[in-house]
Order: structure tokens, then C-alpha cells, then sequence
């Protein structure tokens, strides 16, 4: 059984990344639906969270179905990720994660995220300063090291170990990577085979069906997994996985009424939680991911993207359900 402090997850848990302008209420509900067993909030500014931003106390809001989860920070500042973890413990949600992972550059040169990579001491000294200021267990995000010269994670490791945290999830490439190239597990390994590293180890990086799933859990030994990319406009990643994992066989795709069950789902999520007009709009950009692979589609996705009407995209939905019923060869 894995544990987080006293979180129970599971044998090998599933993780669901935070993931900006993605990891929002609607879209975690599908994805805890179809199997999630840790999910996380978009990442939240400090320095937002103190200001009271609205955009960052909104990322805030989290909801029972949704547990356990965690509220994810970010920042450079000891005294304000001290006072946003104050802050975050009292939205109770089950953990609170520290980002030191983003490579986005306008977050990087506000010496947040990645950022901190290059100054180990300051990383050690920002969580230190969260782990004392909140009752919640503390886990911490981060990649292998700033570049190619600097993967450090082995030392960061033993050291974020020991100044309190319960977790560490390690993406598998420098900063200097972005996104680009092959994730690089094997220091994941090492750090996971640390005699001294006694909390528990996810790997995250390029996991994006169940056969690299169970491959990479079977050769580097990680306590679980977290998945970004692979997730959108398509959560059902976590019950393949599992479903593999359990019986090695493959789950047959999703048909299109499982399709469209998922994007009614985000749809409506998306409308209760930021009203009927930010909602479809921030719908817009799923779509494309929801219908990916199925023939004959550009029609639809237009026509998707083009209306304001929710009453116009419920029909839109029943138009694909009645094509693909009709050409199930388009599939």
C-alpha cells in the first residue's frame, strides 16, 4: 500500500498532474471518474493567493468527490509560500504541493518553478518554510535539474527528505528540455533505489498508454505514476492502465457515446463552475482532443468552436452520435 503521511492510495497509484488552464474542477471529474487515485489543482501563484487575486483564490476551489487531492503552489519567496500555505491549509484539502517544475518562462524568470533549480539552497530553504506553516502534508514536483550540467535530483531528494516532505514526484528532464526529447527515467531509479529515500517516489514523463505504463513501473520500480499530456481529452488513460495492470489485455478505445458522455460531463462542470460564457469558451480547445482520431470530424469541431449556444452544442453532440451511428467505419 502506498501512503502519503496517512493517504492511502492504493498498490501503485495513479497520479493526475497539474496542468495550467487544464487541471480545473471539470476536467479533474472526468479523470477521477475513469480512475485517478491523486489529483492535483492547476498551479497557484503565492504572491496571487496573497494579493487575492481572483483567478488564483478560484483555483482554490476543490470538492469532496474530488479527494483526496492536492492544492499545488508556486513562488520564490520563503515568507509568501509560508503564508500561502497557511492559506491553502485552511481550504482543507489533503496535501499541499510545491512546484519546483514549470520551465514556462514567465514563471522561470520570477525565479519560481524551474527557476529554483538553480538555487538548491533556496528550494530546501522555500519548503522548509511551507512545511512549517501548514498541518498538511507537504510533497513536492520538480525535474531532474536546470540542464544537462546540473541533474542534482539525487542530492534534492535526501534533502527535501529531510527537511519534511512526504512525497516527491520527479518529471524526467531538465528544465533546458521544455518538453522536448525522451524523458530520462533512470535517475527516477536511482533516487526511488536510495537506501536513504524512505517516502514514496512517483515518476512522471511520456506516459501515454498502458504498455509504457506497466513497462516503466516494472523497470524503474517507482511507487506510482503521475500523467499530463496523455490525459487530456483523454481520462480514460487511468482505467486502461489499470485495467492492463490487472489483467494484461487491452481495453477496447472508447466508443463515441463514452465520448460524448465525457464531453457532456466537462461541458456541464465547465458551465456550473465559471457560468455559460467563460464555460464555453474554455470548452473550445478540448474538443479537438475528445474527438481525436475519428474520421469525417473537422465539421463537428468547427461547428463545436464556433457556437456560443449551449442548447446549440447538445444538438451538435446529437448530430455526431447520429453520423457515427450511421458510418461506425469513421471511427
Amino acid at each position: 500500500m502506498v501512503k502519503i503521511d496517512n493517504i492511502e492510495l492504493g498498490e501503485f497509484p495513479l497520479l493526475l498532474a497539474p496542468m495550467e488552464d487544464v487541471s480545473d474542477p471539470p476536467f479533474r471529474a472526468v479523470c477521477k471518474e475513469n480512475g485517478a487515485d491523486l489529483m492535483y489543482t492547476e498551479f497557484i501563484s503565492s504572491e496571487g493567493l496573497i494579493r487575492d487575486a481572483i483567478k488564483s483564490r478560484q483555483k482554490l476551489d476543490i470538492f469532496d468527490y474530488e479527494k483526496p487531492i492536492g492544492i499545488q503552489i508556486f513562488g520564490g519567496d520563503e515568507d509568501a509560500m509560508a503564508l500561502s500555505a497557511k492559506i491553502v491549509d485552511s481550504t482543507a484539502p489533503d496535501l499541499l504541493d510545491i512546484n519546483f517544475g514549470c520551465p514556462v518562462k514567465k514563471v522561470v524568470c520570477k525565479g519560481a518553478g524551474a527557476g529554483v533549480l538553480k538555487d538548491i539552497d533556496l528550494m530546501v530553504r522555500l519548503t522548509k518554510a511551507c512545511v512549517r506553516s501548514t498541518s498538511l502534508p507537504v510533497t513536492v514536483k520538480t525535474r531532474l535539474g536546470w540542464d544537462d550540467d546540473s541533474k542534482n535530483i539525487e542530492d534534492v531528494a535526501e534533502r527535501l527528505q529531510d527537511v519534511g516532505i512526504k512525497a516527491l514526484t520527479i518529471h524526467g528532464r531538465t528544465r533546458a528540455q521544455l518538453y522536448r526529447g525522451e524523458a530520462d527515467w533512470t535517475l527516477i531509479a536511482k533516487v526511488k533505489n536510495n537506501p536513504r529515500i524512505k517516502i514514496p517516489i512517483f515518476g512522471n514523463g511520456d506516459i501515454d498508454s498502458p504498455q509504457k505504463a506497466v513497462e516503466y513501473k516494472n523497470r524503474y520500480g517507482v511507487d506510482g505514476i503521475m500523467i499530463g499530456r496523455a490525459a487530456i481529452g483523454y481520462p480514460w488513460i487511468f482505467r486502461e492502465i489499470k485495467h492492463f495492470m490487472a489483467t494484461g489485455e487491452l481495453l477496447p478505445m472508447p466508443t463515441i457515446e463514452e465520448r460524448l458522455q465525457a464531453v457532456r460531463k466537462h461541458l456541464h462542470g465547465a458551465l456550473a463552475w465559471k457560468g455559460n460564457r467563460v464555460g464555453v469558451f474554455e470548452m473550445r480547445p478540448h474538443y479537438a482532443s475528445y474527438l481525436k482520431g475519428l474520421n469525417h470530424v473537422k465539421e463537428f469541431r468547427t461547428r463545436l468552436v464556433m457556437t456560443e449556444n449551449v442548447d446549440e452544442l447538445e444538438r451538435i453532440f446529437d448530430d455526431i452520435t447520429a453520423f457515427y451511428a450511421k458510418e461506425p467505419e469513421s471511427v
